[in-house]
Parts: structure tokens; C-alpha cells; sequence
């Protein structure tokens, strides 16, 4: 891409979206387009295919969707499936019809196995069953995944497929019940120091290990990759190390200054045990993730603040 590229960022007020542009507009890219909810339906076919007739983008970075934590994930599992799989094949198809230079399509550590052998190479895809609890989600990001590799193979297109872990940082989502661990503990050590709480009680055994990656850090390697990968494969994007969720806990406690005790509601789900991500080919090409796990977090629990406080 040069400054001058006319750049698509498709959620843009989301998590990946919103660090992407913000990071494309530090850079110097000036001919970034973008569109609300409101302007443009992306499960819509004709209003994309009419979108992408009239701005013409050369570059698009596929940031739109729908996500959430466990519960979310278990509640409304048709929404995540259906939503997620109209929205990229809307994406995917009209880039490749429109003559689109480039296209990259996010995946998640979700896809791969519930007991894939770790840490988790791009080649576990599709070899073992998956998480229960994220399913649905699990099956409509394959689907992208797969799709961009087989429009790559038939139409010569460059489709890159990027698979971050967990991603953290501005404008997350902290909705109490449908948000990911990190945002999820943030809001829950936040409100229970705001009210003086003696415990937080949090769901599962605390056991399960995950990795953390902040979100521009993420944005970074994602241009990074844009100009930089020919593969027709997915890549990893991760820190490199992972840590259990009783660990993270305690980490969130002291960023946010919470002096009760922590508690584990072994009753609820786990999730899948253990998410590290080998993410060796990428960091072999020349790109390492900046921001420190206690960085990350101070950083976005100041953004939560100024947003919760007004």
C-alpha cells in the first residue's frame, strides 16, 4: 500500500477496526473509507455490492463482525454463525469482484481443536473437534478462512488470512455479560472497588491458560503483513507466551487497584484449556508485538475510565 491507496476498513469502530485506523491515520494513510452500521449493511449483498461500486477500495481489511465471551457465545450461537458468515461472504466476494488489490480476513484461536497439541501451528486446523461454547463462531471463521484460500486458488486473488489470540485494548467491548476476559475484568474489578466489595467471583476453575496480544500492536503487524506475506496459508499473530486466567486476574486486580479476594465459580465453563499460538513465522519475518501484558492493560483501563466516568 502507498499513502495514497484507498483503503477500506470494514468495522471500523470496533476493536481491530478502530486500532487499524488509528494506526493507518499515525502513518499517514489519507484516503481511508469507512462506514457506519447505520450507512451500510454489511449482511446486506446489494448494498455492499453498491458500496463497492461506488468507492472503489484497493485495499480491505475485514475488521467487521460479530464477537463476544462465552456467555455470548452460548446464548446466541445462530446470531454469531449467521451475522459472521454474511458478512465476510459479502466482504470476500465483492473484493474479488471488484478487482480489489488486497484483502485480509481475521480468524481466531477458536477455530482450531479443543485439545490441539500446543502451541497451536496454522496446520491443526480442521484435525479434532472443537470448543463447544464457541462453535457456531468457530465454523463461520473457518468458512472465511477457507473461503480466501479458495478464491486465492481459483481467481489468482491475494486474500491474507490473519489469526490473532486474544486481543485486548481501546474501544473493546465492556459490556458486563457479553465481553471478552480482559474487558469482562476489567468492568467487573472496576465496579466492585467502586463499591467497596470484599470479592469478585469470577467463572470457571481460573485454570485455563490463554495469550494476550494489544491491539495496535496487532494493527502494526497487520500492515506489516499486507505488504510483506505471499502465502496462501493463515498466519499467526501472537505474543509468543501465554498465562492462566488466575494469573490475568490477579494482574487486573493491581491495575485497577481492587484489594479484595478473588473467587472461582468452578460450576461455569472453562473454555478450551490452553490457547498458545505458534506464531514463529511471523516473528521470523522481522515483526515481534511491542506492548508488555501490564502496558497493555494500564493503557486500557485509562480508556475505560475517561469512557465509564463520561
Amino acid at each position: 500500500m502507498n499513502k495514497d491507496s484507498r483503503i477500506y476498513i470494514a468495522g471500523h469502530t470496533g476493536l481491530v477496526g478502530s486500532a487499524l485506523l488509528r494506526i493507518l491515520n499515525q502513518a499517514g494513510y489519507h484516503q481511508i473509507i469507512t462506514r457506519t452500521d447505520q450507512e451500510l449493511d454489511l449482511t446486506s449483498m446489494g448494498q455492499v455490492q453498491a458500496f463497492f461500486e461506488k468507492e472503489k477500495p484497493e485495499y480491505v481489511f475485514c475488521a467487521a463482525g460479530r464477537v463476544g465471551g462465552i456467555m455470548a457465545n452460548k446464548t446466541y450461537p445462530a446470531d454469531f454463525i449467521y451475522t459472521n458468515l454474511q458478512i465476510q461472504n459479502n466482504l470476500i466476494h465483492q473484493s474479488y469482484v471488484s478487482g480489489v488489490k488486497r484483502l485480509m480476513y481475521f480468524g481466531s484461536s477458536c477455530i482450531y481443536p479443543k485439545l490441539s497439541e500446543q502451541p497451536i501451528k496454522e496446520s491443526y486446523l480442521l484435525t479434532g473437534p472443537l470448543e463447544e461454547t464457541n462453535e457456531a463462531y468457530a465454523v463461520a471463521k473457518i468458512a472465511g478462512v477457507k473461503m480466501c484460500e479458495s478464491y486465492n486458488r481459483q481467481y489468482g486473488t491475494q486474500f491474507v488470512v490473519a489469526i490473532p489470540n486474544n486481543l485486548y485494548g481501546m474501544n473493546d467491548n465492556f459490556h458486563p455479560e457479553n465481553s471478552h476476559v480482559v474487558a469482562a475484568l476489567l468492568r467487573r474489578f472496576h465496579e466492585a472497588k467502586k463499591e467497596a466489595r470484599d470479592e469478585v467471583v469470577l467463572w470457571g476453575t481460573g485454570t485455563p491458560r490463554r495469550e494476550f496480544l494489544y491491539v495496535d500492536d496487532f494493527a502494526k503487524a497487520c500492515l506489516f503483513l499486507i505488504d510483506n506475506y505471499e502465502e496462501n496459508r493463515p498466519i499467526h499473530l501472537g505474543w509468543g507466551s501465554d498465562i492462566s486466567i488466575r494469573e490475568l486476574a490477579e494482574v487486573i486486580k493491581e491495575v485497577v487497584g481492587f484489594s479484595g479476594q478473588i473467587e472461582f465459580d468452578s460450576n461455569k465453563p472453562d473454555g478450551m484449556p490452553k490457547k498458545l499460538l505458534d506464531s514463529s513465522r511471523i516473528h521470523q519475518m522481522g515483526w515481534k508485538p511491542e506492548t508488555s501484558l501490564q502496558q497493555g492493560l494500564q493503557t486500557t483501563y485509562s480508556w475505560f475510565l475517561k469512557q465509564f466516568n463520561a
